[in-house]
């Protein structure tokens, strides 16, 4: 079965650092655009870094945070540096392809800053 499960999740103080990892199954990892979003409670999806099949990336957060992948670990990755509270969400990996069109999502791992 297809899975994206997300890891590194948990607490962690404004300033502080996390690293986010989404591992996939089931499916040609490497054919896939792959990108992490986030939502908060009340407030809509937002795209946070997408990373393509080439490896050509873009992160939109001002470069605190930095997307990657592993294409031999199945894995896409989140650095997130200076992490401030407005970055509590669930952050959520996808991964999706054109042709033909499909999508996947992972079930979201929580990170709230707090101190």
């Amino acid at each position: 079965q297809v899975q994206l499960v997300e890891s590194g999740g948990g607490l962690v103080q404004p300033g502080g650092s996390l690293r986010l990892s989404c591992a996939a199954s089931g499916f040609t990892f490497s054919s896939y655009d792959m990108s992490w979003y986030r939502q908060a409670p009340g407030k809509e999806r937002e795209l946070v870094a997408a990373i393509l099949v080439t490896g050509g990336h873009t992160n939109y957060k001002e470069g605190r945070f930095t997307i990657s992948r592993d294409n031999a670990k199945n894995t896409v990755y989140l650095q997130m540096n200076s992490l401030k509270p407005e970055d509590t969400a669930v952050y959520y990996c996808k991964a999706s392809r054109r042709v033909p069109s499909v999508t996947y999502w992972g079930k979201g791992t929580l990170v709230t800053v707090s101190s």
